[in-house]
């Protein structure tokens, strides 16, 4: 079973991984409008993989004894300026995570709550992924500025992308 404090940040945690996986949807429909499938594509993939995650932390509190409370999800953003806007609040919004990861991990070590800890692990991991992958993205993004050509490439190749959920 987990301490009730324990409980209560993964359920604020898997609010944060839905609510992600909602903003990633509004993401993909304003690319959508935009006329760049490729990156709504991109973004629609991203929008299971976080939902992926939700689901990890939801069987994680499930199998650990402990009780699941759904909160509301907040209305995400719908509009940007640009795709570079885009990508660049994908990025601040993903080193949020990673902070509230790295919270979550904080508090499981002051409850001394191993397997709680051990389970994060693999969150911090995949935090350094996400950051890394979507920082990439911004800089390609910049290197492209206004060429067309450079952002239906990129378009292109983002498009590619299709979430695998990892092994279990």
């Amino acid at each position: 079973m987990l301490s009730k404090k324990i409980e209560k940040a993964l359920n604020g945690q898997i609010n944060a991984e839905i609510y992600s996986s909602y903003m990633y949807l509004s993401m993909s429909a304003w690319f959508e409008q935009a006329g760049l499938a490729g990156l709504a594509t991109w973004m629609q993939q991203q929008t299971q993989e976080e939902m992926f995650h939700a689901m990890k932390m939801f069987n994680f509190v499930n199998e650990r004894g402990s009780r699941v409370i759904l909160g509301a999800i907040d209305k995400p953003p719908t509009d940007w300026q640009s795709a570079l806007d885009v990508f660049k609040d994908t990025l601040a919004h993903e080193q949020k995570v990673t902070s509230l990861i790295n919270d979550l991990t904080n508090l499981a070590l002051d409850e001394r709550d191993h397997a709680t800890n051990i389970f994060l692990q693999w969150f911090i991991s995949e935090q350094v992924e996400e950051e890394a992958g979507v920082g990439a993205i911004v800089d390609k993004l910049k290197l492209i500025g206004k060429d067309s050509s450079g952002l239906f490439a990129l378009d292109q190749e983002l498009g590619q992308r299709v979430f695998t959920p990892p092994a279990k």
